[in-house]
C-alpha cells in the first residue's frame, strides 16, 4: 500500500527509533519496531483525519491483527483521543515527528550527516516556519514531554538511533 520511497524511509526511521527506545526502557524491541514500521502504512490512501490511521487499522483488524497493536497505532493520532498510557504509545508519538525533523535537518547539511545534527540545530530550525513545513513543532516538544525525556536528550537519542540506518535514509552517519 505504501508506494512513496519518502514515506517508506519515514516508517523505517520510526521503526529504528522505536527499537532504540524499547531497548532503553527494557521493552519488547520486535513489537515496538513493528509499531514504528506500520504506523503510517495507510497514509497515502488518505492522509485526513477521517481516513488515517483508521483505514489502515480497519484493514489490519480484518487480517486479524491484535487489538492492542491497533490501539497503539491509533494513539499516535491526536484526534482519535486514544490515551498514551504505555511507554510504547508515548514513544510512538514522541518519535514520529522527531524522526522527520531530524532527517530534514541532516539533509540540509553539506555532507548530509546525522552526526552534524545537534539539539541546538533542531531548536534553531524549529524557529524557521518555512523549514520542514509538514512537521508540527508543538508535537516535537510535546512528544519529549509525554515520554518524560528532556527535549535535547530526546533529539540526540533519536539522531543516534537513526545512525545505523543512515544510508537507507540517504544520509551519512
Amino acid at each position: 500500500m505504501t508506494k512513496s520511497d519518502q514515506l517508506r524511509r519515514h516508517m523505517r526511521s520510526v521503526e529504528a527509533a522505536m527499537r532504540a527506545y524499547a531497548r532503553r526502557f527494557g521493552e519488547d524491541e520486535e513489537r515496538w519496531g513493528v509499531l514504528g514500521l506500520i504506523h503510517d502504512w495507510d497514509y497515502e490512501s488518505g492522509p485526513t483525519a477521517e481516513l488515517h490511521p483508521m483505514r489502515g487499522i480497519q484493514m489490519l483488524r480484518e487480517k486479524g491483527w491484535p487489538e492492542d497493536i491497533l490501539d497503539d497505532i491509533a494513539s499516535h493520532a491526536d484526534y482519535l483521543n486514544v490515551p498514551r498510557d504505555s511507554n510504547a504509545r508515548k514513544a510512538l508519538y514522541a518519535v514520529d515527528e522527531m524522526c522527520g525533523f531530524v532527517i530534514a535537518c541532516a539533509l540540509v547539511k553539506p555532507d548530509k550527516s546525522l552526526g552534524a545534527v545537534e539539539a541546538t540545530t533542531v531548536r534553531k530550525k524549529m524557529k524557521d516556519k518555512a523549514f520542514a513545513r509538514g512537521v508540527h513543532r508543538e508535537e516535537l516538544v510535546a512528544g519529549a514531554e509525554v515520554l518524560g525525556v528532556p527535549f535535547d536528550e530526546h533529539v540526540e537519542f533519536v539522531r543516534d538511533a537513526l545512525k545505523p540506518i543512515a544510508h537507507e535514509l540517504g544520509l551519512t552517519p
